[in-house]
């Protein structure tokens, strides 16, 4: 099997893919725009080539590399990135090549929040009200149909990027004012708290894995604000929350992916806030692992190359995701921490800064079967002085 991944260096965990892939017997075939001196070893041994361009970002540039890998091993039969930012450019690719997956309607309807939220509702899911407004007058209508405060958010758009919490005609003329080009979604303000519901499908769309997490804060907030954040993982997940997320992995007929769905809850409702068709950020993947005793990127690659996979877990741990940024005066310095819960720590690293505004500049990863000691240990590595 053919398999061409796109950006196959970053983020820096993904290279477990390639290598999960080489051990099944695919032909690796890595596309992206470092030097490849650069790539870890452990990624350039397991590539049978590496393709480097100057620009990912050149859609011409890819067309011919992946005309080059056509001309020298035949027809190729996956292709992916496992990045949000390239799922456009990795549907395109498909489509052009005749590669399976999904290809750029499918991923037209995930990456406009519009449609996502129009289609998840029409399914009979509950999910905040939103609109697409491209004037003042349109936004004021709908700000006093909901109230303030409201979201503003790019209808296609990556994480928190260039969002907005707006909080009364005010605010909402100066957004206008100055908001970039391109199209926005308004949303009302949800008080609730944030939940995901997270895993993989096989190729024919049965989930093989599963998992929750709870996130202490919006990544809105994270970025705009400049704050910690934290996120742990659930032992069980709520049925509400796991029939919430079958609904929208059937609404946008998911196959032989990662997903990641948010949710916020309040005391009366699970409202949807979106689909990502990808693995979550940073290192979430890590988490799967470390919490359930698996191999997520062997499990990926052997959906890729068999179609399923009798992935076996239990869910033994929560782990948790601290992310701690150099700016804030914390109480523990790095070495009391390890000192306090290095019997927790699973893993820590620095984190690339083009992911830090979202995740911290520094992150732990904590693991327990016991919820109440990771909250403890949490609380004290985010106190500040």
């Amino acid at each position: 099997m053919n398999v061409v991944l796109i950006s196959p260096h970053f983020p820096p965990n993904v290279y477990h893919f390639a290598v999960a892939l080489q051990g099944l017997g695919a032909t690796v075939l890595g596309l992206g725009d470092t030097p490849y001196p650069d790539l870890r070893p452990e990624l350039r041994a397991a590539m049978t080539e590496y393709y480097r361009v100057d620009n990912l970002s050149s859609y011409e540039a890819l067309l011919r590399a992946c005309g080059h890998f056509t001309h020298r091993y035949g027809k190729l039969e996956r292709l992916e990135s496992h990045n949000e930012y390239w799922l456009e450019t990795d549907a395109r690719l498909r489509e052009d090549f005749n590669i399976p997956g999904p290809r750029p309607a499918l991923v037209d309807s995930i990456k406009r929040k519009s449609r996502m939220k129009r289609l998840y509702l029409k399914a009979g899911g509950a999910a905040a009200r939103g609109a697409l407004v491209r004037t003042l007058s349109g936004a004021r209508d709908f700000a006093a149909e909901v109230g303030y405060p409201v979201i503003a958010k790019p209808d296609i758009g990556v994480g928190a990027a260039a969002t907005f919490k707006i909080n009364n005609d005010g605010e909402l003329q100066r957004f206008f004012d100055l908001k970039p080009l391109a199209a926005y979604f308004i949303e009302e303000f949800i008080q609730g708290e944030l939940y995901s519901f997270d895993g993989l499908v096989d190729r024919n769309g049965e989930v093989i894995f599963a998992t929750a997490h709870a996130f202490n804060r919006g990544i809105m907030e994270v970025v705009n604000e400049n704050l910690d954040m934290y996120y742990y993982s659930l032992r069980e997940i709520p049925e509400d929350l796991r029939q919430a997320g079958l609904l929208a992995l059937r609404v946008f007929e998911i196959r032989e992916r990662f997903f990641h769905i948010e949710f916020f809850r309040t005391p009366e409702r699970l409202l949807f806030l979106e689909l990502n068709m990808r693995p979550p950020g940073g290192l979430t993947l890590d988490m799967f692992n470390y919490a359930n005793d698996v191999d997520l990127y062997e499990a990926w690659a052997q959906v890729a190359v068999h179609g399923v996979y009798p992935l076996e877990y239990s869910r033994p741990y929560h782990c948790a995701y601290v992310g701690r940024k150099w700016r804030r005066p914390y109480q523990l310095d790095f070495d009391a921490v390890l000192q306090h819960y290095g019997e927790l720590i699973v893993q820590h690293e620095a984190i690339s800064p083009v992911l830090a505004p979202a995740i911290g500049d520094y992150a732990y990863l904590l693991r327990s079967p016991d919820l109440e000691v990771l909250q403890d240990a949490i609380s004290a590595i985010l106190a500040l002085r």
